[in-house]
């Protein structure tokens, strides 16, 4: 029967604790790489997140003109030129973020594209309808009583939202 010894053990093999100091920081530098890649991936959702809504922001500002055109204040050309520098300061935006939404979500371009157009139909029809109407001049004016319908846009939101939640 053999008895090693503390001193024998260490002249001749391998121990324990050089093993532990081997492992130890391959487990610490897979801890912190794992830490970075999971951070990594919350800061890309996040980001994509954040487009999503810009994109769909700028579609809503849009849709929400043929209100601004309609309460706009007495019709000047000052006036006129303000809102129209509007209108194609949002065609510009959503047009931003159609290239971008190719280049960054190539599946969600697509059915962002079909809302932009589909947005661009039915605001532009109402657009042209409140620069037909007088200036609202009362303040009771300023509430119009009717919504104007955005069925289908509302429609093609939804689902380019459920492609945008599926993308995230």
């Amino acid at each position: 029967m053999a008895i090693f010894t503390a001193a024998q053990a260490t002249d001749g093999g391998w121990t324990w604790a050089q093993t532990a100091a081997l492992i130890v920081p391959f487990i610490a530098l897979f801890g912190a790489f794992l830490t970075y890649a999971l951070n990594q991936r919350a800061v890309r959702k996040e980001r994509r997140a954040k487009t999503f809504a810009e994109a769909l922001t700028a579609v809503e500002e849009y849709l929400e003109m043929p209100y601004r055109i309609r309460r706009r204040p007495k019709s000047s050309s000052a006036v006129r030129q303000q809102l129209t520098d509007e209108v194609s300061g949002l065609l510009a935006r959503m047009a931003f973020h159609q290239a971008w939404l190719q280049i960054e979500a190539s599946e969600v371009a697509g059915p962002y594209a079909t809302l932009v157009a589909t947005a661009r139909a039915e605001a532009g029809a109402q657009m042209s309808l409140a620069w037909q109407q007088p200036p609202i001049t009362s303040d009771g004016g300023m509430n119009l009583g009717v919504p104007y319908p955005r069925d289908r846009s509302n429609a093609v939101r939804a689902t380019c939202l459920e492609m945008m939640r599926r993308h995230l």
